[in-house]
């Protein structure tokens, strides 16, 4: 029996090799898919399945960091920055409609059409989605693709990490060139993200001395907000099916809107790194799933269809973008964000952006072009699109 600390050195050095494997080949082979990797070595080898749990990290945990982390997200959003993209959420829709008019038509003919049924859910996103697809198939009594909606959402990541690395690496590399040519507007490179801001925006705690704001007033105030987001979900559940992450992203950006949250509360309760920490162990628990056979099983299903998925996504985010005036780049990364979703999209593209440069000033005009756009369309995707097809398609089994 392997003892929890042991356990917990284990998968935070897995996650340490793949940060250092990203910090040498400046982000070209993103940490996100060396870990992967490793995990799955590690769970075909001498892993306990549940290595994670005993590590430290059991779902309730996970799922509480989730709420803070989403909630925190919120902050970095305004109303305003909601409004001004847009061009994202349509961008994001139109890569999911990709996905659907092309496993559905060409993937049926080739793999079937119970098949691409239950391949389409999980490929647009969330664990959720393929929770939904994988009860639904065992069900209606299809065992081998009740496996396959488990292992299409494990392994999709594998080739959406290099391929949103890459393609954002080229639009860092565009912004950059415009910035420092002064071509790149400095209004619009008005920090989103605020990293050197002293400031505390709590306009409703005006009077309220520095030295009580604690970090656990903090986590409080984060706390509360995710509560009210959970609360609101649970009220609205006989009316509307609304994921409480989604309502947690939306509470976030009203609570720092009215002053009551102020923007990244988790990094400045100094709680965002364990934060990060437990949600990534908790993404690679996912792959104690996939098993040699049951991968050698369903192989060219699984391949076909995240190939002809990113095929139909590549297309109509491509068209869209040409349309709305987004590069092709950036189009294509946020539709990219459907194969892993939140927190994968704020890791991947901080990680290209640290490779790209090491002036703070242009770190912040990168990160305020390229984090919204992906933080919005990881959340359109995977949180909010993802359960509402898995709901529909179910029914088709």
């Amino acid at each position: 029996m392997m003892s929890q600390m042991l356990a917990l050195v284990i998968v935070v050095f897995i996650l340490f090799v793949g940060d250092l494997v990203a910090v040498r080949t400046k982000a070209w082979i993103p940490s996100m898919f060396v870990s992967a990797v490793l995990f799955l070595i590690g769970y075909w080898t001498f892993f306990p399945k549940e290595i994670v749990a005993l590590a430290g990290v059991p779902s309730a945990v996970a799922v509480m960091m989730m709420y803070l982390l989403i909630t925190n997200m919120g902050t970095l959003l305004s109303i305003q920055e909601l409004k001004n993209q847009w061009k994202t959420i349509v961008i994001a829709l139109s890569g999911i409609l990709g996905i659907v008019a092309v496993l559905l038509s060409v993937g049926t003919l080739i793999f079937g059409f119970q098949t691409m049924v239950v391949a389409v859910p999980p490929l647009v996103g969330g664990v959720v989605s393929a929770l939904i697809m994988s009860e639904g198939a065992k069900e209606a009594g299809l065992a081998t693709l009740s496996v396959f909606a488990i292992v299409i959402y494990v392994m999709q990541g594998f080739a959406g990490y290099p391929l949103t690395s890459l393609v954002l690496k080229k639009e860092g590399k565009r912004l950059l060139k415009q910035y420092r040519e002064g071509s790149l507007a400095a209004n619009e490179v008005a920090a989103t993200v605020e990293t050197a801001a002293p400031t505390v925006e709590l306009k409703l705690f005006k009077k309220l001395p520095e030295k009580y704001n604690t970090e656990f007033f903090k986590f409080f105030r984060l706390s509360l907000v995710a509560y009210l987001a959970h609360l609101t979900s649970t009220l609205l559940a006989p009316v509307v099916s609304v994921s409480p992450f989604v309502l947690a992203l939306l509470f976030g950006v009203i609570g720092t809107s009215v002053g009551f949250l102020e923007k990244q509360a988790l990094q400045k309760a100094n709680g965002f790194g364990i934060a990060i920490l437990v949600l990534m162990l908790f993404i690679f628990d996912g792959l104690k799933q996939a098993t040699p056979g049951m991968l050698l099983d369903i192989i060219v299903p699984l391949l076909g269809a995240i190939v002809l998925g990113i095929a139909g996504m590549y297309v109509f985010s491509f068209i869209v973008g040409k349309i709305l005036k987004v590069s092709k780049e950036m189009a294509f990364a946020v539709s990219l964000t459907a194969l892993y979703g939140f927190p994968a999209d704020y890791i991947i593209t901080n990680e290209v952006i640290n490779s790209l440069t090491e002036d703070e000033k242009e770190r912040e005009a990168l990160t305020s072009h390229m984090l919204p756009p992906m933080l919005v369309g990881g959340f359109v995707t995977v949180t909010i699109v993802s359960v509402v097809l898995a709901g529909i398609f179910v029914g088709f089994l």
